[in-house]
């Protein structure tokens, strides 16, 4: 009895061992399953990601292609437009002369200011400070009589009345604006005068005058002593 116990116990251990092994192979199986699966996966992600790439650098050197035949076909072409509009240019041009005219002019007062006044030539020093210090009356040294004696005298008549009217602390400022122009009004008259040999218009439209001021007062005609 005791030995027909022994051979059951072991064919029911046998039979748990069989079990055990066929449970161990299904997980064997189950992992070998999803590692395949993982590896199938990530397999497929990085021909994905290659081929997103190969399409990439496909488009760039298309691009690079098309540029280039654009860039070679404005360089063949001599007469292909600047790639700055014209009226662009224009102004840029225009801006250009205007700042080398004013810097021409300039250069030329500086001159003319510098140069040691000749014998029968008018004082700029001189008339600039008349004319600040007592306003059209100090036009009358070096300027067109023409035009200097009518503004010295409607200078005198309106300050008469206008200093009769208002204060002078009123008229102060007003004369700190007119006087400065006064003055520089002066200064031209005689850089005029030393240019054309003779006494000049402040206002007027003679080119020919004009021309041989170099531009430096708005005209000139003939004056009379």
């Amino acid at each position: 009895m005791v030995e027909a116990g022994n051979h059951a116990i072991v064919r029911a251990v046998a039979a748990d061992d069989d079990a055990v092994r066929a449970r161990l192979r299904e997980l064997e199986g189950e992992v070998a399953a999803k590692t395949a699966a993982d590896r199938a996966r990530k397999e497929a992600a990085r021909e994905r990601i290659v081929a997103q790439r190969a399409a990439a650098a496909a488009e760039r050197d298309a691009l690079r292609q098309r540029q280039a035949a654009l860039h070679g076909g404005r360089s063949a072409a001599p007469d292909d437009e600047p790639e700055v509009p014209p009226a662009r240019s224009r102004g840029g041009a225009g801006d250009l002369e205007r700042a080398v005219a004013l810097a021409r002019k300039a250069g030329d007062v500086k001159a003319e200011l510098a140069r040691p006044t000749k014998a029968g030539e008018k004082s700029w020093l001189v008339s600039g400070g008349l004319s600040f210090l007592f306003g059209p009356l100090g036009w009358l040294y070096a300027g067109s009589f023409r035009e200097t004696i009518p503004a010295a005298v409607g200078y005198l008549l309106i300050a008469g009345v206008v200093s009769k009217i208002l204060p002078m602390f009123l008229l102060m400022p007003v004369l700190m604006v007119l006087l400065p122009l006064s003055g520089i009004a002066g200064l031209v008259y005689a850089i005029g005068h030393n240019r054309a040999g003779k006494r000049i218009r402040l206002f007027g439209d003679d080119p020919e005058k004009r021309k041989k001021l170099g531009g430096l007062l708005g005209g000139g005609g003939d004056a009379r002593r």
